[in-house]
């Protein structure tokens, strides 16, 4: 669909300053790609622009602008396509400072606040008049955890993306501050350095990206954004709710933290070993422990009060005549000392933890001390809130609650871990691994052949005994062998770190209560779990949910397990808290939008009446990718769409490569978008967002039958249709995404071709890079069809729910924004890479059936014009931005025919690399 002109023209004025900026960055890149890569580049790059918006027109065919890259040399198509990458990178930055900007003038107008912001909710809270009690029992055990995963599009370097950051900040201080004409070329002048910079900097590894690599990349977003914005977040909403509630006792703990997958997530991915889990764990550690000594040792600097003009506490006297610090300028500056002694005890800690290589070379200087080393962060916390008191008790409250209350939220945010990595691992293998266990200790000899009665008896037995399984010396298989030492580091790391290191152990493919045993028995056997000692706990044992079969039946599975006496001892001990994981990637792939995203809602509402019956609190875990096709799509309006209970005060959620970036690479960005999840967890636990009342249950069956239908349709086209893998993998690149090393994780489970087996990441990405984005949409125009029948009843009926339903509203908006993003023109030009002439067509057909039907019906049922109706920003998006990647289109497809045709030079394949990552960025959730 193409939006409405005079709509743009309405919003004109505003988008002004959007578009200068875009104008600025695009002319300053087009002048470094001619000045850089010549004249014959430029022209054609020039050329391609200009056809391409021609193309958005309808003033030439796209057959005309595919026909120009027909004959390219490979070495002319890199930088066109690193051109086009560069400028998608530079549009987004441009989206994002004008994001700020817009809110910045909300702001200064005097309006009110805008929803998805804390501000906007206290007030909504406010009005609701809740009382103490019910607040204090809603926030009891508050948590939101966005846990961060790695995704094979997210490789830009450290380089590229520090060199992103100077341009925002020029870019930034260019609009907010009043300049003379010099001052105003001065910055533009440090643009086209940095652009430069850009230009000749590469933005994809040549190797492999491995593991290590991908660590790296998810610690970057600490110093990036996360240090500064985390604990000010935290701060904020503690002082805000203590405010309005003081007798509720509110949030003893940081309600905001953060976790982690890269590392430990070793599902289909045997790159992941013990050394990847210590490796984990400990350069997040030395991350953490780098950042506090930073802190405590600026503390250090500031905090210069005098004896002589102040009366410090006595436990700061204690605390200052503890630290060894003899320095005789520092005689009388008690605070100095003091955090002087606490930077060298810190420092000791972290030559515990990491050894004697210590990062900070300032730090290095204070070792052997002879302080004791912290044995937690509790401890450390112990002394800042002794430099609290003493500040407060002479009047230096102001001082007290700067930079030493943000280390303070920092230190209890953070810990010495930083985050918490979570184990996760098939079903299969767990169940592979104990089979083998059991034999070799006597237990049982062949575990697998057993029904599922009886192995239930035998692990919990197992879990009743100290007795291990296992003794040093003893020889396994490859697999069995790996397990154990993959668990043995997280272990060690929960040792070292703290037991909030390693914090759940996740279970794929969980279909049953074996399952979830067999995860505990392992985690018994390394001393993970320890059954009956209440001061080690452990990980949370968690459920992963994936396939709509195992949604429809995961609360049965929940219930089972607690009946399980053993099992029910472990939820106890952790305050009877049962975590599950819902799988959005992999129920999508098996059943498609619709009913995946209604299956999910389903299981929900079930657990929630499971752990109701059952007395447990439930939290959930929700495996959103950056695409709709994996449940992405905009977080505050998914938070709010979850059913009634379902939230109750803590979410976890996985956010993944490129959208990491879009989210969390700046403070303002990242402090936007962490707001909005509390905002929504919030308002989803304490106030009534579903809005159907007594209609619930008419509503509920509906979508039972819609989601049938969409299932239906979606089976017809991906499972049933002959010659249907062959159509993906041909008119996709997902075979290059393994062939081309992109990512450290292979792009199937298991050696095969089929759909179930392939990962969902690949899934969603080869049909988002090919512009069909099929996991979005398909089923649903059919369901809806079929089911209205041209009863304009009916159809007003789906009208309704859509207004006053949050859940179908967002089911609907994220679809119409995945399809806004599709193109089936493109994705033609995809579909002619399929050798078979009748079956490209035959499938084609299908898709591009199903597209017209599901626009139809989406624009019926709501009422919109288009599809971007109700998302301004997609609109301005699709309609200054979207003709750039046209090019990245075309020269991905004649790139993926020369490859395979034979030519796999390098060239060719860092080409094809070139293209996703550019179109990766540019979309900004493909996979």
């Amino acid at each position: 669909m193409t939006t409405s002109q005079p709509s743009l023209d309405a919003s004109r004025a505003a988008t002004e300053p959007l578009r200068e900026d875009i104008r600025l960055l695009g002319g300053i890149l087009g002048q470094t790609v001619r000045e850089q890569a010549g004249g014959d580049v430029f022209d054609l790059v020039e050329r391609a622009r200009v056809e391409s918006f021609r193309v958005r027109r309808s003033e030439v065919d796209r057959a005309e602008l595919a026909a120009m890259f027909a004959d390219v040399p490979v070495d002319q198509a890199i930088p066109v396509i690193r051109a086009f990458s560069h400028f998608a990178l530079l549009a987004n930055l441009a989206e994002d400072l004008h994001r700020e900007r817009r809110r910045a003038l909300h702001v200064r107008a005097g309006e009110p606040p805008q929803d998805s912001s804390l501000a906007a909710t206290y007030a909504k809270l406010d009005a609701a008049q809740l009382d103490s009690s019910v607040m204090a029992r809603a926030l009891a055990g508050a948590q939101v955890v966005p846990v961060i995963t790695a995704h094979p599009t997210e490789t830009r370097r450290r380089t590229v993306f520090e060199t992103q950051n100077r341009i925002t900040d020029l870019m930034r201080y260019r609009d907010r501050t009043e300049l003379d004409a010099a001052e105003t070329a001065e910055v533009e002048h440090a643009l086209r350095r940095q652009i430069l910079t850009l230009w000749q900097t590469a933005l994809i590894r040549l190797s492999r990206l491995r593991i290590q690599d991908e660590i790296e990349v998810g610690l970057r977003y600490y110093d990036a954004a996360l240090f500064e914005v985390v604990p000010r977040i935290n701060a904020a909403l503690r002082r805000e709710l203590r405010r309005r509630w003081p007798d509720a006792h509110l949030l003893p703990e940081p309600m905001l933290r953060t976790g982690s997958w890269i590392g430990g997530d070793r599902d289909g991915n045997p790159n992941v070993t013990a050394d990847v889990v210590h490796r984990a764990t400990h350069r997040a550690a030395a991350t953490a422990l780098d950042r506090h000594l930073h802190d405590v040792e600026t503390l250090e600097q500031e905090l210069a009060m005098s004896a002589r003009l102040v009366t410090v506490s006595a436990d700061l006297d204690s605390l200052a005549a503890s630290s060894g610090d003899n320095a005789p300028s520092r005689a009388d500056e008690p605070y100095r000392r003091a955090l002087r002694g606490m930077r060298a005890r810190l420092t000791e800690t972290a030559i515990v933890i990491l050894g004697a290589d210590l990062a900070r070379t300032s730090s290095a200087a204070l070792a052997d001390s002879g302080l004791a080393p912290y044995g937690g962060p509790a401890e450390l916390l112990a002394d800042l809130a002794v430099v609290d008191a003493s500040l407060r008790g002479h009047g230096d409250d102001l001082i007290a609650d700067d930079r030493l209350a943000t280390v303070r939220e920092s230190v209890e945010a953070f810990g010495f871990h930083l985050a918490g990595l979570d184990l996760r691992q098939n079903s299969e293998v767990h169940e592979e691994v104990i089979a083998e266990l059991f034999a070799w200790a006597g237990v049982h000899r062949d575990y697998s052949s057993l029904d599922e009665p009886r192995r239930v008896a035998l692990l919990a037995a197992e879990l009743r005994t100290r007795r291990p399984l296992t003794r040093p010396g003893a020889v396994f298989g490859e697999r069995t062998t790996s397990e154990l030492a993959i668990l043995a580091a997280a272990a060690d790391a929960a040792a070292t770190l703290g037991q909030g290191a390693i914090p759940n152990c996740i279970i794929s493919m969980c279909t049953s209560v074996s399952d979830m045993l067999e995860a505990a028995v392992l985690l018994k056997e390394v001393g993970l779990l320890a059954p009956g000692d209440p001061d080690r706990h452990g990980p949370n044992v968690v459920p992963l949910f994936e396939t709509i079969e195992d949604l429809r039946g995961g609360a049965a599975t929940l219930r089972a397990a607690l009946a399980v006496p053993e099992y029910r001892a472990l939820v106890d001990a952790r305050g009877g808290l049962q975590e599950v994981m819902l799988g959005y990637s992999d129920s999508n792939k098996d059943g498609g939008y619709l009913a995946a995203n209604w299956a999910l809602y389903r299981a929900e509402l079930e657990l929630v009446d499971a752990a109701h019956d059952t007395g447990i609190r439930l939290r959930l875990f929700h495996g959103r990718g950056g695409t709709v096709g994996r449940g992405g799509g905009p977080s505050y309006e998914a938070i709010l769409a979850q059913p009634p209970g379902a939230v109750s005060g803590s979410l976890r959620i996985t956010e993944q490569g490129e959208v990491i970036a879009a989210k969390y690479a700046q403070p303002p960005i990242a402090h936007r978008n962490l707001e909005t999840l509390l905002a929504a967890t919030l308002e989803s636990t304490l106030l009534d967002v579903e809005g159907l009342g007594p209609g619930a249950d008419a509503a509920y069956a509906l979508l039972d039958d819609l989601a049938e239908r969409a299932r239906v349709a979606y089976g017809e086209l991906v499972h049933e249709t002959p010659g249907f893998v062959e159509y993906f993998t041909t008119s996709t690149p997902v075979a290059e995404i393994g062939d081309l090393n992109i990512g450290s994780r292979p792009t199937s489970r298991k050696p095969t071709r089929s759909i179930g087996d392939l990962r969902a990441i690949p899934w969603v990405l080869s049909w988002s890079q090919s512009r069909v984005m099929l996991p979005g949409w398909y089923g649903s125009g059919t369901a809806f069809e079929s089911w209205v029948g041209g009863d304009a009843q009916r159809l007003a009926r789906l009208t309704d729910l859509y207004e006053r339903w949050p859940f179908f509203r967002t089911v609907l908006s994220n679809m119409a924004m995945v399809m806004a993003k599709s193109d089936m023109g493109l994705a033609a030009r995809y579909a002619e890479l399929v050798p078979d002439t009748e079956l490209r067509e035959r499938v084609f057909g299908m898709i591009t059936a199903e597209h017209a039907r599901t626009v139809a019906m989406y624009e019926a049922i709501t009422g919109n014009d288009s599809l971007t109706a109700d998302n301004p920003a997609l609109e301005r998006s699709v309609y200054n931005r979207f003709p750039y990647l046209e090019p990245l289109n075309h020269l991905q497809v004649e790139l993926l025919r020369r490859y395979r045709a034979g030519d796999d030079s390098d060239l060719v394949r860092r080409g094809i690399q070139l293209t996703m990552n550019g179109l990766a960025t540019a979309l900004r959730n493909s996979g």
